[in-house]
């Protein structure tokens, strides 16, 4: 992973309230609770800022998703 693709994971996880380590409960937990706050049918007000911060919640919990699913675990012991 070069260095401008972990700095896109650094940043998916702050803006999700991610501490350095994650499980991907938590990730997704994250996820559901700050999507409920910003939702353009749930959040209340409404508006473009809650449209905009739906979309980069998501595109955050989408890659960190994906780093997920490609991440190579050790299946033996070094």
């Amino acid at each position: 992973m070069n260095r401008k693709e972990w700095q896109a994971i650094e940043r998916a996880g702050k803006l999700l309230g991610l501490g350095d380590r994650a499980t991907l409960g938590e990730i997704k937990r994250a996820y559901h609770r700050l999507s409920k706050q910003h939702h353009p049918d749930t959040a209340g007000k409404g508006g473009s800022s809650d449209d905009d911060m739906m979309c980069r919640l998501a595109e955050a919990y989408n890659l960190l998703l994906r780093y997920c699913a490609e991440y190579r675990f050790p299946l033996s012991r070094p």
